[in-house]
């Protein structure tokens, strides 16, 4: 049974940091794709950032870039996300997600989900 469980969420003040982590269990995505998507209270799900394959590639939406880095660790089966320079608009349940079909920026296209672990962003 694939289990992904996300950990570091928590509340922080604009411009602060946060690290979120994910931990895979019952299968390898170390040639897959493990990412980031998140969810806002009245918001579809929006992709966040991914690290994909043995390279390493890296995806990222726009309003993350430069702030955000998304790591992934092949040998422990983990994948990070570190966020600085929050905002409020960043407030959000984060998900971590891994897909089996290569990488994707759809949520449709990631088949495990972790149980989300809130962000708070205070202005």
């Amino acid at each position: 049974q694939v289990q992904l469980v996300e950990s570091g969420g928590g509340l922080v003040q604009a411009g602060g940091s946060l690290t979120l982590s994910c931990a895979a269990s019952g299968r390898t995505f170390s040639s897959d794709a493990m990412g980031w998507f998140r969810q806002a209270p009245g918001k579809d799900r929006e992709f966040v950032g991914a690290v994909s394959g043995r390279a390493g590639n890296t995806y990222y939406t726009d309003s993350v870039k430069g702030r955000f880095t998304v790591s992934g660790d092949n040998a422990k089966n983990t994948v990070s996300l570190q966020m600085n320079r929050l905002k409020p608009d960043d407030t959000a349940v984060y998900y971590c997600a891994a897909s089996t079909r290569g990488f994707g920026y759809s949520s449709l296209v990631y088949d495990y989900w972790g149980q989300g672990t809130q962000v708070t962003v205070s202005s």
